[in-house]
């Protein structure tokens, strides 16, 4: 069963968040009790914005990631928001239209493992709770590298999994149990997402494993910050 819940061909990943796309931002929120919105802005803190050149969003979705960088950079940073589901990119359009923002960001349809930027054009490039899904998660990784420009940053904000037997107990419990059964319950998702999400997670490195993967890249001064107790990670590394 877990081997059907992992399988992460492109077409399947495309469908699966396309069917759940209209019910995206409310589970994302209600299942995290909001602590979703904390983590994006503590990532835009130690990654934060320098200078005028453009960001790059993987993964975007709906856009929350990147509408917190304009946010940070105070609507004066060019700001690319990338994902290759075209339901996700409707709605991230609308969110940006409401917040008359179409002058500074823009979204578009591209799939992560083949960008169609030129070598060294982002100061930072990032994805939140996106590489997981990619299905060559090495070029998706290197992509990201390329289109970062020298002494750019890369930023990966991803779940993982919180040591120590009681919290980790009490995560795997809620995030095998509890959220899959909410998550289905809303979204009726046709593909088992919210069944997905957490064998994802659970078989995804974290820590120091995926660390070692951004510097096998050549990233170098690579770090990682726990976020709530290491319910999520932000992972982050310079390009030389």
């Amino acid at each position: 069963m877990v081997d059907s819940l992992l399988d992460k061909r492109e077409a399947r990943i495309r469908r699966m968040f396309g069917h759940i796309a209209p019910s995206y931002d409310l589970l994302n929120h209600l299942l995290s009790l909001n602590i979703d919105h904390y983590w994006r802005w503590r990532t835009t803190k130690l990654v934060p914005p320098l200078g005028s050149e453009p960001i790059l969003d993987l993964c975007t979705g709906t856009g929350d990631l990147a509408f917190a960088y304009d946010r940070a950079a105070g609507g004066r940073v060019p700001i690319v928001g990338a994902d290759f589901c075209r339901e996700m990119l409707r709605l991230a359009e609308v969110k940006r239209n409401r917040r008359k923002a179409d002058g500074r960001i823009r979204f578009l349809e591209a799939d992560a493992q083949h960008l169609p930027f030129a070598d060294n054009q982002f100061q930072i490039t990032t994805v939140a709770f996106g590489l997981r899904n990619i299905t060559d998660t090495e070029r998706g990784i290197r992509e990201m590298v390329r289109v970062t420009r020298s002494g750019g940053k890369v930023a990966i904000l991803e779940f993982s999994q919180p040591e120590g037997s009681l919290l980790g107990g009490m995560y795997r419990f809620y995030f095998r149990r509890i959220l899959p059964l909410v998550g289905q319950t809303i979204s009726r998702s046709k593909d088992n997402a919210y069944r997905y999400l957490p064998e994802s997670v659970m078989e995804f490195p974290n820590g120091a494993a995926l660390a070692e993967r951004l510097r096998r890249h050549g990233l170098s001064e690579v770090t990682w910050h726990p976020l709530t107790l290491g319910i999520a990670t932000l992972y982050v590394g310079k390009k030389p």
